[in-house]
């Protein structure tokens, strides 16, 4: 059996950071342009350069998002793009679109291309098509099984490597190739604009009777008629590797640092784990599940690796995030006085107990004993988000160690 690659989502350069030291074999970005999440962060050049020096120091691969489905006015500075990225040296590009791929052979003819999920890769006729142009990798629709997946790794070459999500947010459309946002605000979600329509509450209204409403229940909680749970596979990580994938990845370019740690980190143990033994993996799959929970989700399914979801499974009645903890921000450096420096993200105060967790899979309770301002005033709560800190936990931390505080 293939080590599969662990593929994590990075917003930002801080962001990278942590995926990459909790456990990231490979991390994938967008840039400032041509990429299918315009509402991110996304890299600028310095911060894109930057992170692929951190990854590569830490043995990790990047991948650079250009996966938008191109209009005339795209074509036009997209190959410029790619010389400015072949220059910072990131692994490989990902791409949807036929006319962006070919402007990419042309002018970056030595990295290596990925086709997007984006481009509807459901057999293995369209990976051997994507082969035969020159892609080293295509990353499997959203909605294959894994028998299906199977099948396509019997009938392309070896060296065609597979990649599928394994856990993070569905789309409602067909391998996310959605119309609503464009239709309904003018933003194209192939363009990288979606403005996410499939998580409004909808109603029904009869043209002879306009401003009538009549709601299409669920239940009493609403009506969200195209709204998907979030893939979750952590409890099925010897059926994923069987089918012969080589890249497990995680869906989130726009998520926090905590939640991309604590995913990265838990499928990280259980592939790991399973590697060594799968009798080690089912003794700890309490702890995945457990650990999977504390990030923000909205409930879970399988999605299609078992067949097609059924209403029960795909399906539900919220569009409300589930919440277990709360990001509070990321260890830095020790000063003169051994306090810790952080960057707030979140409100919390002297006296109060927090968690520390770290990349190998502690988790350690701790009580805050002392906040600072940066000129070293003391504090009594951190209330300002984004404020530079130095704290005194009690204990000593390392540096990328994540804090977060348990949800009343």
């Amino acid at each position: 059996m293939k080590h599969p690659e662990l593929l994590v989502p990075a917003s930002s350069l801080e962001v990278l950071k942590i995926a990459v030291k909790f456990g990231a074999d490979a991390v994938y970005i967008g840039g400032e342009a041509f990429g299918l999440r315009a509402k991110a962060k996304n890299f600028s050049k310095e911060d894109m350069k930057a992170g692929i020096e951190f990854a590569h120091a830490h043995g990790v691969k990047v991948y650079v998002t250009a996966n938008i489905i191109g209009h005339n006015t795209d074509l036009e500075g997209v190959g410029e793009y790619f010389k400015e990225l072949e220059l910072m040296g990131p692994d490989a590009v990902i791409i949807s679109d036929p006319g962006i791929f070919s402007i990419a052979k042309e002018v970056i003819p030595n990295m290596e291309i990925h086709i997007s999920t984006q481009a509807n890769n459901t057999n293995y006729g369209t990976y051997n098509f994507w082969y035969k142009l020159g892609a080293k990798r295509v990353v499997s629709a959203r909605e294959l099984s894994l028998e299906e997946i199977k099948e396509i790794r019997k009938n392309v070459p070896d060296d065609m490597e597979i990649e599928s999500f394994i856990h993070g947010a569905m789309c409602i459309s067909y391998s996310g190739r959605c119309l609503l946002s464009n239709f309904f605000t003018g933003r194209d979600a192939n363009q990288g604009a979606c403005t996410h329509p499939c998580r409004w509450k909808y109603s029904v209204v009869e043209e002879k009777r306009p401003g009538e409403y009549f709601p299409v229940y669920e239940n009493d909680n609403g009506t969200y008629i195209f709204n998907s749970k979030d893939l979750c596979m952590i409890e099925y990580i010897p059926e994923v590797l069987q089918a012969g994938i080589d890249s497990l990845k995680i869906e989130g370019r726009m998520k926090t640092a905590l939640y991309v740690a604590t995913v990265a980190r838990t499928y990280r143990k259980a592939i790991d784990d399973y590697l060594e033994s799968e009798e080690k993996y089912r003794q700890n799959l309490s702890w995945y599940k457990e650990e999977i929970g504390k990030c923000t989700y909205r409930k879970f399914t399988t999605g299609f690796f078992f067949g097609k979801p059924t209403e029960e499974t795909q399906i539900y009645d919220s569009n409300v995030y589930v919440r277990e903890y709360t990001y509070l921000g990321i260890v830095g450096e020790k000063n003169e006085e051994g306090l810790y420096r952080i960057e707030q993200r979140n409100k919390f105060h002297v006296g109060q107990s927090i968690e520390v967790m770290k990349p190998n899979g502690e988790n350690i309770e701790v009580v805050v004993k002392r906040i600072t301002d940066e000129e070293g005033q003391e504090m009594e709560n951190a209330p300002h988000p984004k404020q530079v800190l130095f704290i005194d936990l009690g204990v000593e931390l390392e540096e990328f160690d994540i804090l977060r505080v348990k949800e009343d």
